[in-house]
C-alpha cells in the first residue's frame, strides 16, 4: 500500500506535504482564532500572480511567488494603517489585484500549460530537490518567527485590546504574523496547490476545533489532522492518478465532518449520562 515511497519524487512530494502540514496549522491556528481566515486566500491569489509573473519573466515560479507574496503583505499593512480601511476590506482589495494580475500574466505569457496546472492543483512529481529545500528554509524561517513571538501571538489572538494595553507591539506582532502567513502559503501550494492551500490552513484548525480542551491541544489534533490528510492524500493522488491538492483537503473535510460527529456523539452521551 505504502510502496509509492520507494520513489523519489514521492519522497519529495511527502517531505514537502509534511513541512507544509507542520506550517499550516501553526499559522492556521492564530488566523482562524482571530477571524482572519481569509488572508489565506488573499495570499493564495497574489501566489498564482507572482507564478505567472514567474513563467512570463523567466524568473523560477516559487521564488517570484515569496517576493510578490512579501510585498503584499506589506501593502496590507499600509493599506490597514493609512488607509483607514478595515481587515476584510483590505484583503478583498487585495485578493482581487492579485486575481486581475495572474489573469493578466497568464494572457501575456499564454502559460496554460501543465506546469501550470502542477501550481494551481498540486503535483506528486512536480516537487524537485530546490522545491524541497526552499520549502525547508522557508519553514525554518516561519516556525522561528511563531517561537518567537509565540507569547504575543497568544496573547492577540484572545484579547487584542488587552495585548495594546499590556504594552504589546501588536502591530509589530501582526505584520510578523501576515508576514508568516504569505511564506506558508507560497511554498506549501507546491503539493497542495495554490486553488486548494489556504484549505490546509484553516480546515485542519477548524477539525481540531470541535474536539481541543485547550488551546495545546488543539494545536496538537490540529498536526495530526494536517498530517493525516496529507499521507492520505497523497495515497489517494498516487494510486488514483489525481491531483494531490483534491485529495489533500478532501480528507481534511471528512476529518472535519468526523469530529463534528464525534463531538455530537459525545454531547448527546453526556447529556444522556446528566439526564440518568
Amino acid at each position: 500500500m505504502f510502496d509509492f515511497m520507494a520513489y523519489a519524487f514521492m519522497q519529495r512530494a511527502f517531505m514537502a506535504g509534511v513541512i507544509a502540514a507542520i506550517l499550516c496549522p501553526t499559522i492556521g491556528i492564530y488566523l482562524v482564532l482571530r477571524r482572519l481566515s481569509m488572508i489565506g486566500e488573499m495570499f493564495a491569489h497574489v501566489s498564482l500572480a507572482g507564478v505567472a509573473l514567474g513563467i512570463f519573466s523567466g524568473i523560477y515560479p516559487l521564488v517570484s511567488a515569496l517576493g510578490l507574496s512579501l510585498i503584499a503583505a506589506a501593502l496590507l499593512e499600509v493599506l490597514r494603517r493609512t488607509s483607514r480601511i478595515f481587515a476584510d476590506l483590505a484583503i478583498a482589495i487585495m485578493i482581487s489585484a492579485g486575481i486581475s494580475l495572474a489573469v493578466i500574466l497568464i494572457s501575456l505569457s499564454r502559460a496554460f500549460n501543465a506546469d501550470l496546472f502542477s501550481y494551481l492543483f498540486g503535483s506528486v512529481i512536480a516537487v524537485t530537490v530546490s522545491d524541497l529545500k526552499l520549502v525547508a528554509m522557508v519553514g525554518v524561517v516561519v516556525l522561528g518567527l511563531v517561537v518567537l513571538f509565540r507569547k504575543e501571538l497568544f496573547y492577540i489572538a484572545f484579547d487584542e485590546e488587552g495585548a495594546r494595553a499590556a504594552g504589546i507591539p501588536v502591530d509589530l506582532v501582526n505584520f510578523f504574523l501576515v508576514i508568516a502567513t504569505s511564506l506558508t502559503i507560497a511554498v506549501s501550494m507546491r503539493v497542495v496547490g495554490i486553488l486548494l492551500v489556504s484549505s490546509l490552513i484553516t480546515v485542519p484548525v477548524a477539525a481540531a476545533l470541535q474536539l481541543g480542551r485547550s488551546f495545546r491541544q488543539t494545536v496538537f489534533l490540529s498536526y495530526v489532522y494536517a498530517l493525516a490528510a496529507v499521507l492520505l492524500g497523497l495515497l489517494f493522488a498516487y494510486h488514483a492518478d489525481l491531483a494531490p491538492g483534491g485529495s489533500i483537503v478532501m480528507v481534511c473535510i471528512l476529518l472535519f465532518a468526523l469530529s463534528i460527529g464525534i463531538k455530537k456523539v459525545s454531547v448527546i452521551g453526556g447529556y444522556s449520562r446528566v439526564k440518568a
